[in-house]
């Protein structure tokens, strides 16, 4: 039980240190991309009100620029990030390997693997006012695809046998087989640069807040490994 506790505190801790570095780059590389996006945004949305179209509740309200926004980005960012510490802690209790400080880079990358890059080959990053398909239909292909890969980088990590490689494969592909949802057929006025520079950005810094979290998390294990050995009275 005591494993447990350490386990899941050193979770929540690696969640709030990374999520607070994965705002930071965001706010640095991420966030230009989508004010610049929301200006062409704010536009064609200008340009459809004159023209007779409703604007909804939804769209009525938008938290404040500066402090209020940054603040409720800041605060979404650590309760994803400890969300997934969890999942990750979770995940190594179940493989009976534990994060260290040796190995978290790599539980990081795995995890950016599973949760960013593969879903992004059938869903990239969007910016405000790039057309999008059916919310629910991307939602389920997204944790569908998360999931298959997490369970494939599973029995990769097993190292069991050929039968094990050859359905890890068949589940990193069967996503991707069946395809991501379809993408309406509409025109955005927001620049190809933009769209393209938002998804590197993006990327790069999931890239960097997994890798961080995977280093956080191991070296608060050791830590707290190490503090349990130095107060047991064995």
């Amino acid at each position: 039980m005591e494993m447990f506790r350490r386990v899941f505190l050193a979770a929540i801790l690696a969640g709030l240190a990374a999520g607070i570095v994965w705002s930071a780059v965001q706010q640095l590389r991420v966030t230009p991309f989508i004010l610049a996006a929301e200006v062409f945004e704010h536009e064609a949305n200008g340009h459809a009100h004159t023209s007779g179209e409703a604007v909804t509740d939804a769209q009525a309200w938008a938290p404040a620029d500066g402090i209020e926004r940054t603040a409720y980005t800041v605060l979404a960012n650590v309760i994803v990030a400890m969300a997934f510490s969890l999942a990750l802690a979770g995940a190594s209790l179940l493989l009976d390997r534990p994060v260290t400080l040796a190995n978290g880079a790599i539980w990081g990358f795995c995890g950016f693997l599973a949760f960013s890059l593969a879903p992004a080959a059938g869903l990239p990053p969007e910016l405000p006012g790039i057309p999008g398909g059916d919310l629910w239909d991307r939602q389920i292909w997204w944790w569908f695809t998360a999931a298959t890969t997490a369970a494939a980088l599973a029995l990769l990590a097993a190292r069991k046998g050929n039968a094990f490689w050859a359905v890890a494969l068949v589940l990193i592909a069967l996503p991707h087989v069946i395809g991501a949802p379809d993408v309406p057929e509409e025109s955005s006025n927001i620049p190809a640069h933009l769209a393209s520079g938002f998804v590197a950005n993006a990327l790069a810094s999931a890239a960097i807040f997994w890798i961080c979290l995977g280093l956080a998390q191991g070296f608060i294990n050791e830590r707290s490994a190490k503090a349990a050995l130095t107060h047991d009275p064995a």
